[in-house]
């Protein structure tokens, strides 16, 4: 009997999709801030929030089966992002069309303002999804 249920068990776990491995993983690219507005997620945001924009390529693979990009499974989903030692957390809200790379993060001024004064414009950020 705890065969038979080890059994299913293993069948269940082989046919159930978990995912792409991608958003657990730790991500590195730069980071940038920009003036936010009506973004790809259908919200609303202004730029003193705490939110950002990820790649186009990191927005599309995050996952599938959605036609309105207002219904991306990344969309409110929040990201803790590093930058030396200062650390802040964003909602992503945005599918970035200027992302040189595909774990680029623009970020709302407020946010950016967490880990390096604007004048940089550009840093090497390390970020994961939570």
């Amino acid at each position: 009997m705890l065969f038979n249920a080890a059994a299913a068990l293993y069948a269940l776990l082989a046919v159930v999709d978990l995912g792409s491995a991608a958003p657990a993983s730790v991500n590195h690219g730069d980071g940038t801030f920009f003036a936010p507005g009506l973004g790809a997620c259908g919200y609303t945001n202004s730029s003193t929030q705490h939110i950002a924009a990820v790649s186009k390529e990191f927005f599309d693979s995050f996952g599938g089966g959605y036609t309105n990009p207002n219904d991306a499974p990344i969309c409110g989903k929040t990201a803790t992002i590093h930058y030396g030692d200062k650390t802040t957390q964003v909602e992503i809200v945005d599918r970035c069309g200027g992302c040189k790379g595909p774990t680029d993060v623009d970020m709302a001024p407020a946010a950016f303002a967490d880990l390096a004064d604007q004048s940089l414009g550009r840093i090497q950020i390390t970020w994961t999804i939570n």
